[in-house]
């Protein structure tokens, strides 16, 4: 499959064998998009970090590079450094530098790192090149944020502290995105700013995750998916033109790539990229 843009997606780490099966499935469907790279998430406080490392390191040896997200609050620098060992010793050259959720009932940040910029800052002077890092980006700003404009000045001090480029969260506004890179790109920040797609196959699961981590559903498109009702059909059939239309107006804005939140699934990201393709 020929992608309009290059393309990347982000997998979780499965707890049962089942759903391994069902990713490293949907792994082989989505080589066909021949993306850059498949990212594999982290668990709050790092969880799931056993599960995310055997897997990244799994999907590494598939024939596409793999990058770990790799949380920083609550470590300390030489946990992160052997982890990163362990990952370049293993062909790992890309990273997704996050500070991540402080653990349950932790106060106070503890460890090394404070903010993902630090962390960014300690890989490159401890590493050089050796990865690649990509950052988040919060184009509807970041749930703890005090305003906007201090979220970007924050997003720029972590990009120059040695990122090589960005994926956003999700969103649905594409006047978000534009807004966001237009700011970044008045104070001197230059490095690639890519959405996050997020495929539209279950509008009440959407709406609570939405809701949770701060992304919003205009209000047309939330009274559109909710006349839905249960029809699961109706649903996807109308999510995917809402996504598909979202990801020109991206692309036509000037998007250098897309990256697709797969939630371990092929038929919903390779679906939109066909529509693409296509029109």
């Amino acid at each position: 499959m020929n992608t309009v843009v290059p393309v990347s997606f982000e997998f979780f780490p499965p707890k049962t064998e089942a759903g391994y099966e069902k990713l490293l499935k949907a792994h082989d469907e989505l080589k066909a998009a021949n993306p850059e790279f498949f990212s594999v998430t982290y668990g709050a406080g790092g969880s799931t970090q056993e599960r995310t490392i055997n897997t990244v390191i799994e999907l590494n040896q598939r024939g596409v590079s793999a990058a770990p997200h790799l949380s920083c609050i609550g470590s300390e620098k030489e946990t992160v450094k052997a982890l990163l060992e362990k990952y370049q010793a293993a062909g790992i050259n890309r990273i997704v530098a996050l500070r991540g959720d402080l653990p349950s009932g932790m106060v106070g940040t503890g460890g090394d790192f404070s903010h993902a910029s630090d962390l960014v800052r300690y890989v490159r002077e401890t590493f050089g090149d050796a990865f690649n890092i990509e950052v988040a980006a919060y184009p509807e700003m970041h749930p703890q944020a005090e305003n906007l404009d201090k979220d970007i000045d924050f997003f720029v001090a972590k990009a120059n502290a040695g990122a090589d480029s960005a994926i956003t969260q999700y969103f649905y506004n594409a006047n978000a995105y534009k807004h966001f890179v237009d700011e970044v790109r008045k104070r001197g920040c230059n490095i690639p700013i890519v959405p996050g797609i997020m495929p539209i196959t279950n509008y009440s699961a959407l709406a609570r995750f939405s809701d949770a981590c701060g992304a919003d559903i205009p209000r047309w498109m939330r009274l559109a998916l909710q006349t839905c009702g249960d029809d699961t059909k109706r649903i996807q059939s109308i999510g995917l033109n809402f996504v598909v239309d979202l990801c020109k107006e991206l692309i036509a804005a000037g998007a250098p790539k897309l990256h697709f939140y797969s939630m371990n699934q092929s038929a919903p990201s390779l679906a939109i990229l066909e529509q693409l393709q296509n029109n």
